[in-house]
């Protein structure tokens, strides 16, 4: 997998900071100061990119709009730096289609070890016994592709996120999951009282399921205990993949 990062941050010297860190990490590391000059390096590697780092204050747009961006061209995974102690900018940049969130001051450790379990997440590559596709509801998920159609055959975007959610969703279909399981799997730390990601999350997978949000069919609320999903799941190997 490619270790090349590409950061915007209109702080000079955490920039640098940051960007001297992540190279003594076996990272190679590209940056922008501001909205423009990001967008033109992201055209230019976003073939090559492991990883986005958007600072969301910007002096010509801000990160969201750049998360905006780069998820109508790419699934890479995005982290966003936030100075605001407002929780709306998390959750929106996470209904953008961040896949987390970290705020400002941060300290690298704690970055760096996002940035891990970002990758270990998207590294994976399915059951050990040899399952390889999921069917359920007119979808087909491809776990060695990480891919999602749907019954056209056409791909679902997808964040590396919300794809480890519903793989996580199809393994336990029929069982009721509680909310610290599900953001271990996403998020590999615990649910703080006030955290709200979980939420936006899955409220982001249903829409991207066409799943009602008000009568959702698929992943159900089970109030006070977490959530379901509803759907009869096919476990399907290699052989399966001429099936219609």
């Amino acid at each position: 997998m490619s270790r090349t990062v590409l950061i915007v941050d209109d702080d000079k010297i955490s920039l640098r900071l940051l960007k001297s860190y992540l190279e003594k990490h076996q990272y190679e590391v590209r940056s922008a100061s501001d909205g423009s000059s990001f967008l033109a390096e992201f055209e230019l590697y976003q073939d090559q990119l492991c990883l986005v780092i958007l600072d969301v204050m910007l002096p010509d747009t801000d990160g969201f709009a750049l998360c905006q961006a780069v998820r109508k061209q790419s699934t890479v995974p995005i982290i966003m730096l936030t100075a605001s102690s407002d929780e709306t900018d998390r959750i929106v940049g996470l209904e953008l289609g961040a896949d987390d969130y970290l705020a400002k001051p941060y300290n690298p450790r704690e970055l760096l070890a996002r940035i891990k379990a970002v990758h270990r997440r998207m590294n994976f590559s399915g059951p050990a016994d040899k399952v390889r596709y999921f069917r359920f509801s007119g979808f087909t998920m491809d776990l060695v592709e990480r891919l999602l159609t749907d019954a056209t055959g056409a791909a679902v975007l997808l964040t590396s996120m919300d794809f480890n959610l519903l793989r996580f969703f199809a393994e336990h279909a029929g069982e009721t999951l509680d909310r610290s399981q599900l953001m271990e799997q996403t998020r590999g730390r615990d649910l703080g009282p006030l955290d709200r990601s979980l939420d936006v999350q899955i409220s982001r997978l249903r829409q991207r399921l066409n799943d009602d949000g008000k009568q959702p069919a698929l992943i159900k609320t089970v109030r006070g205990s977490g959530y379901v999903f509803s759907t009869d799941v096919a476990k399907l190997d290699d052989s399966a993949l001429g099936l219609p």
